[in-house]
């Protein structure tokens, strides 16, 4: 018998901050496999978690959007990390390190079908880095490569913004930007701690505290941020690397030069609001400048269709261009606890968020 330790969803939560209450952990012993704890299906492998994200991206799924109450009530699914324990696939063997996006289960069969979702970490990092299977090597890794590399189109010596620019996706942005693409860096977040640090750390070449700006109204806090930008880097921006939303993307287009690009790959200022994030667009602006606004997610540089995300980040970690930064929350019943502080507890974290299992 194999206990499995599970994160359940108890019902939905259309607005407010996900609480620890709103999640349960429930055991159960492991099912799918014979008495030798092999898997049952040909094709299907055996793994056990060893890291457990949570990320701002997971809000949204916890939303009823017209569904049944009953429907809310469900094992939580997420980007995990770990080990495979047993094999009937001819593309895994036990020991190798995987990363990929599974139910929040201890330790779970990977059905033949869903093996393919899985990427193969073994030959990147060692058992001691596992959490960067959802981190750098993971999710915010590919979403920072993609949406800067492909869809940014960065250029030597232009200027981007990011906010959010000490989280798990923004300061990987800001890294990659100067150290491998010698681009001029600005980064906002919250407090001049972190200020501090994502200049020290990460080498973002000017920060914004965007705690410091008056926010009771949103075009005064747009226009007060426009100004803070204008500050740092006179001439504006040519690249904005959009995870916030509101005030960050209003003071953004109005400092974006022509020409310029927004990657957009959150909006977490808005996220717990019922109807989620919502912007104004000057679309008569955009046509007149040139400029482009583009939705991504990150499964193909993730899954390796598009790129090579694995083979350049590993590389640009083991040479000191990206720093790896985590905080971890021990034991899967500290995941609710984690998954909360992304929207009340900000303060407390730097980098990527992860669940030591």
């Amino acid at each position: 018998m194999v206990a499995v330790k599970s994160v359940w969803q108890k019902g939905f939560v259309d607005s407010g901050a996900p609480q620890e209450e709103h999640f349960e952990i429930k055991e159960t012993e492991l099912s799918g496999v014979n008495a030798d704890n092999q898997p049952e299906e040909d094709g299907a492998v055996v793994v056990e978690v060893r890291y457990m994200s949570c990320d701002p991206y997971m809000r949204g799924f916890l939303k009823s959007q017209g569904r049944p109450a009953e429907e809310g009530k469900k094992i939580v699914s997420a980007f995990v990390s770990g080990v495979i324990i047993a094999s009937r696939n001819e593309n895994w063997i036990v020991g190798d390190l995987f990363g990929g996006s599974l139910p929040l289960s201890t330790v779970q069969v990977v059905p033949a079908k869903a093996v393919a979702g899985l990427w193969n970490l073994s030959k990147y990092i060692g058992e001691e880095n596992l959490s960067q299977g959802i981190g750098a090597l993971g999710m915010p890794g590919s979403t920072a490569y993609g949406g800067f590399i492909d869809v940014l189109e960065p250029k030597e010596g232009q200027t981007v913004f990011v906010s959010a620019a000490s989280g798990a996706v923004g300061s990987i942005v800001g890294q990659i930007a100067k150290n491998v693409y010698k681009c001029t860096t600005v980064g906002s977040c919250g407090g001049q701690a972190k200020c501090d640090h994502i200049k020290s750390d990460f080498g973002y070449d000017y920060a914004i505290d965007y705690k410091s700006i008056d926010q009771s109204a949103a075009d005064k806090g747009a226009a007060e941020l426009k100004a803070k930008l204008k500050e740092a880097v006179p001439k504006g921006i040519d690249m904005y690397f959009e995870n916030v939303g509101g005030i960050h993307f209003d003071a953004a287009m109005s400092s974006l030069r022509p020409k310029g690009r927004v990657a957009v790959c959150g909006g977490i200022s808005g996220y717990n609001d019922k109807e989620g994030p919502k912007q104004v667009l000057d679309i008569l602006s955009m046509i007149y400048t040139a400029q482009r606004i583009e939705g991504f997610v990150c499964t193909p540089w993730l899954t390796g269709q598009q790129g090579n995300f694995l083979g350049d980040m590993s590389q640009w970690i083991k040479e000191g261009k990206v720093k790896v930064e985590e905080t971890t929350y021990n034991g899967v019943e500290q995941w609710a606890t984690a998954f909360n502080s992304l929207f009340e507890n900000t303060h407390r974290n730097k980098g990527k968020v992860v669940v030591k299992v």
